[in-house]
């Protein structure tokens, strides 16, 4: 599941970027390009693309799932009675597709200025939050970083967990993936092991090492509280066996796990050289009753920790051995957010060419696509992409979670 880039990527100004978490201001057309060859690799390698916009569009055809939106829109505390009202009546008179690339794209004051009538002075028919409200502010928020599904939404099996996501600019995408997975025909029953009601957790921060062991960054995102939350759950509905708890720095460069680890193969991880060997996690197992705590065991390397849970003498890691400031520049460039769609094949930025190049050295296939205007979010292919259904690993025994043969 992605999310093509379009008008919600024009609502990004020198004057809001820092709220709305980019760095720079995207090229909006050139993002597009640069998205749709990402989605053309992938279709050229048997993966099926699905688009929120789609789903989110067929989705709101239905009434319970289009009134719970409005709904979730209208709740914003800033709106006051008046606009609540007023925007309520322009969101009811929408239709399904028109309501979907507002609940994506946003709400800007002129915009709804147009369609306040019959009034004689629309800012007051929006009420005294309309009138003091400056001409540049959103009625209804953009949600840019749609563009990075990965986020809101991650699958275990055949249960899905929708995040808590930790950025005010950010929260309403949870919203609109929780309503897709529990409406839509194409989800309908699915499971859920995660909602966006609890403790902060984002899906750039969990990590699928092997079947039934997963690992779970805990930083600038993803709190201690979120990742004991989705432990106690996973090993509650035996999800997985074993869950590696992994601090991380709080740092924008390095906001979630999978920008400085990504797996590239059933044994070989990406990472980022200056943590590969200073990274611990805390191993969280099921605890002796089906109801109780987890047990955690003591810190120890990650590393170390990964290997013996996944079942594998030790893990091959790739990291790149660049010098220190090629290493930090395509870091920051989303060199180690690789996307593996088979073992040893990888999506990756283009630009990175010396973490491509240790990649193909060690035998990792590197499709490789452009992301100069699609990183100005801080995102990779892995975060532009949500795996719905993966096909089981070959040569590892589903029980076991360890090679079952060569």
């Amino acid at each position: 599941m992605v999310h093509r880039p379009a008008a919600e990527l024009a609502r990004i100004t020198p004057r809001n970027s820092g709220f709305l978490l980019f760095d720079d201001i995207p090229w909006v057309g050139r993002a597009q390009e640069e998205h749709d060859a990402f989605t053309e690799a992938m279709r050229a390698h048997d993966v099926e693309v699905l688009y929120v916009d789609a789903l989110l569009a067929e989705v709101l055809a239905l009434e319970p799932a289009r009134a719970e939106l409005t709904e979730a829109v209208l709740a914003d505390v800033r709106l006051g009675d008046a606009l609540r009202r007023r925007v309520g009546d322009y969101l009811n008179y929408l239709d399904p597709e028109g309501l979907a690339t507002v609940l994506v794209a946003g709400l800007a004051h002129e915009e709804l200025r147009s369609v306040l009538t019959p009034a004689p002075d629309p800012p007051l028919a929006g009420g005294l939050v309309y009138a003091l409200m400056d001409r540049h502010d959103f009625v209804v928020p953009p949600l840019p970083n749609l563009l990075f599904t990965r986020d809101s939404s991650g699958w275990l099996g055949d249960h899905a967990a929708v995040t808590s996501l930790a950025m005010p600019a950010r929260r309403r995408e949870s919203t609109l993936i929780h309503t897709i997975y529990r409406h839509h025909p194409r989800f309908a029953g699915t499971p859920l092991v995660y909602e966006p009601h609890l403790e902060h957790l984002e899906g750039g921060d969990v990590l699928l090492l092997a079947p039934g062991v997963i690992a779970v960054g805990v930083g600038e995102r993803t709190t201690p509280a979120g990742a004991e939350r989705l432990a106690r759950r996973v090993l509650a509905a035996g999800l997985a066996r074993d869950i590696l708890v992994v601090p991380i720095a709080q740092q924008r460069a390095t906001m979630h796990l999978d920008t400085i680890c990504t797996m590239v193969d059933t044994d070989a991880v990406l990472m980022y050289p200056p943590v590969a060997d200073s990274l611990v996690a805390y191993r969280l197992t099921a605890g002796p009753e089906p109801d109780s705590d987890p047990r955690l065991h003591p810190p120890a390397p990650f590393l170390t920790v990964a290997a013996e849970a996944m079942g594998v003498d030790r893990i091959n890691v790739i990291d790149t051995g660049l010098d220190p400031v090629t290493a930090e520049r395509e870091q920051w460039d989303d060199g180690n957010n690789t996307l593996a769609i088979a073992p040893r094949r990888c999506v990756a930025y283009e630009r990175n060419v010396e973490t491509n190049a240790r990649l193909e050295r060690a035998g990792i296939e590197v499709i490789r696509v452009p992301g100069s205007e699609l990183g100005s979010g801080r995102g990779g292919p892995r975060c532009m992409s949500c795996p719905l259904v993966r096909d089981p690993l070959p040569g590892f025994d589903p029980q076991q979670g360890s090679p079952a043969g060569p």
